[in-house]
């Protein structure tokens, strides 16, 4: 199955006073490499968000950001400290009286006192929380995916493309591979020709196995035959249900190879052209093969 590692995705769930919100992207990677950001207080969650998204997606770098809001009238308090107000209170009067002036408190100068008013600490139902985060990182994910198999099918229709003209190209190789024993054959005749002007008479039977001879040290036969299992290959995993990325890479590497050994041993410029322009198609494979999970 071909699935794009690149894909957003966005989902918001509301239970009661809570409510939670999931933005999610995803991008190249050998791997998968989640970053997680929660809310203050919640980091708690960061191993839940990151196993659950382990278990949907198998590669890419994930970017998952997680808000959540409780709406609840107790949800947010603040308390005073009211030894410190009165420390500092009777500090300013002491001061008062020693300097011989009369000092009145006001509100405005105890606000200046670091830590005087702080959040209260509240007591925050987080297996509820929770459940409302996963049920929106549950929604989330399933957008992130059908975005991923969306731009998959395009780049499965663009593969397929291009895998239907390197078998092209392969069925031309072979072609031209088979006419081989005949050019070797042709060639040394006029070799022998021009360096004895015939002079010499030509012992057709041993031309022919020197021609012979030379034909089957270029014989691509092999290379051939599995590349053409690698063509069969490329295209089950493409229409199978599991993760094709790696075993497609894996796939073009096996191409490559099969095709640099017909280039050393083809030497006819005609079938190395083609397996120059073959390589070139391969590569730009390669490249969508990394965008695929």
């Amino acid at each position: 199955m071909v699935k794009s590692m690149t894909a957003y995705a966005r989902a918001e769930k509301m239970d009661g006073n809570v409510t939670a919100e999931v933005e999610l992207r995803s991008y190249n990677s050998r791997f998968l490499d989640t970053h997680i950001k929660v809310p203050h207080g919640y980091s708690r969650f960061e191993e839940k968000v990151r196993g659950v998204i382990a278990s949907r997606l198998e590669r890419g770098r994930v970017e998952a950001r997680v808000t959540i809001r409780n709406e609840a009238d107790d949800a947010i308090a603040f308390e005073a400290d009211t030894a410190k107000a009165r420390a500092y209170g009777l500090a300013l009067k002491e001061a008062a009286e020693a300097a011989g002036i009369e000092a009145t408190v006001t509100l405005d100068q105890l606000l200046h006192i670091n830590g005087l008013v702080v959040p209260k600490e509240m007591e925050t139902d987080y297996d509820h929380h929770w459940q409302v985060v996963e049920a929106c990182l549950t929604e989330a994910l399933s957008g992130l995916d059908a975005m991923r198999a969306k731009e998959g099918d395009f780049l499965a229709d663009d593969l397929k493309e291009r895998l239907n003209t390197v078998e092209g190209s392969l069925d031309t190789i072979e072609e031209g591979a088979g006419a081989l024993p005949a050019i070797y054959r042709e060639r040394l005749m006029d070799r022998i020709a021009t360096l004895c002007g015939g002079a010499v008479e030509v012992d057709e039977a041993r031309i022919a196995q020197e021609a012979a001879l030379l034909a089957d040290r270029s014989d691509i036969s092999e290379e051939i035959t599995r590349s053409r299992s690698h063509i069969v290959q490329f295209r089950s995993i493409m229409d199978g249900d599991e993760e094709a990325g790696r075993k497609l890479n894996f796939l073009l590497q096996e191409f490559n190879r099969e095709f640099n050994t017909m280039g050393s041993k083809i030497g006819k410029a005609e079938i190395a052209h083609i397996i120059v322009k073959v390589k070139s198609e391969l590569e730009k494979m390669r490249e969508q093969v990394q965008n695929i999970e």
